[in-house]
């Protein structure tokens, strides 16, 4: 016997027994934690980048002929009544056929093409939203939207309304009903709610007594930064004092608002650019193909931009489902 080599095999069998070991740690320390798989990612850019498109014939808000200002989306929410390839009985619930087919693609895609449905919800009527409309959009924009309130509105990190609060009850009884077995529409696998006030609220009273409802609060997904006090974050010590049953804050997310600036707001293109990144890492690291992002008319306005969908301005308290394919680029 050659001196050594048998204590050298011995090490080798050693070592690999640690990597494999460690590689099985990192596994079950990444993987889902029931709806949110390393959605948490901060605020680091994703390497994986990914080309966007519609998916449609699906939903009437992909089409060009309807009106998004007299649209309701508790009608069903516009769902288009159609069949599908994966049909076995043309009587089962529409929702449930929908379901059955979006499945389908996911799991039959190339390794380099995904598909998400999307529920995009804006959050209910703000103090901002208000105000705005008190001052008309131009005082609102040049001087307004600069200051904390008029002595009898307030408006930095604005919170619901009571009219706010009753469009998001609304939306809560529409996803229950929805929900239901005889409809079938699918449970979110994922929730994605901004760090603005007005979205936290808005989302825990959407998805109250909702099964599963377990949010990421996440910095991507807030409205336009920037100038606008109502858009600068309050302290995440008092948000987290009051939404704290289950929800999850992704990792770095700052006490104090770092990301608003009193002098510079956000361009269409810088906006497009952060929900992209945002897109990008939820493309590449949620398995899950159902996710429910609460956020706000300009985010969302993006979403629909970088996502290549129509224009569809949703009033407050509003919500739009979208079909996305991704394709991965090399």
């Amino acid at each position: 016997m050659i001196p050594g080599v048998k204590l050298e095999r011995r090490n080798l069998s050693v070592i690999c027994l640690t990597v494999f070991i460690g590689c099985l740690v990192w596994y079950y320390r990444t993987r889902d934690s029931d709806n949110t798989f390393a959605f948490n990612m901060g605020s680091t850019a994703p390497s994986t980048k990914f080309k966007y498109e519609i998916v449609k014939g699906f939903f009437y808000q992909d089409a060009a002929d309807t009106d998004p200002d007299s649209f309701d989306y508790t009608h069903n929410f516009g769902l288009v009544n159609r069949s599908y390839p994966t049909d076995t009985n043309p009587s089962d619930p529409l929702w449930q056929r929908f379901t059955t087919y979006i499945h389908h693609l996911a799991s039959a895609a190339p390794t380099n093409v995904s598909y998400k449905l999307l529920y995009l919800g804006r959050h209910g009527e703000g103090s901002h939203n208000v105000a705005e409309a008190k001052y008309g959009t131009e005082k609102w924009d040049d001087y307004w939207s600069k200051l904390e309130g008029d002595g009898e509105l307030f408006w930095a990190d604005a919170h619901l309304t009571v009219v706010g609060e009753e469009q998001a009850r609304t939306a809560n009884r529409f996803v229950k009903r929805q929900l239901e077995k005889g409809v079938g529409m699918p449970l979110p696998e994922a929730w994605v709610v901004s760090p603005m006030w007005r979205c936290l609220q808005t989302a825990q009273l959407t998805w109250e007594d909702v099964h599963g409802f377990k949010p990421l609060v996440k910095e991507l997904v807030r409205e336009v930064l920037g100038v606008h006090t109502c858009d600068r974050r309050g302290r995440r010590s008092e948000f987290e004092k009051v939404f704290n049953k289950g929800w999850e804050v992704e990792e770095g997310l700052t006490e104090e608002d770092e990301l608003w600036q009193a002098d510079h707001r956000e361009t269409n293109e810088e906006i497009d650019e952060r929900i992209g990144e945002w897109l990008d890492g939820l493309f590449a690291r949620e398995r899950g193909v159902v996710v429910s992002v609460t956020s706000h008319s300009g985010a969302i306005a993006s979403h629909l931009r970088v996502l290549g969908h129509r224009e569809f301005k949703l009033s407050t308290g509003g919500m739009i489902p979208v079909l996305v394919k991704a394709t991965r680029l090399e």
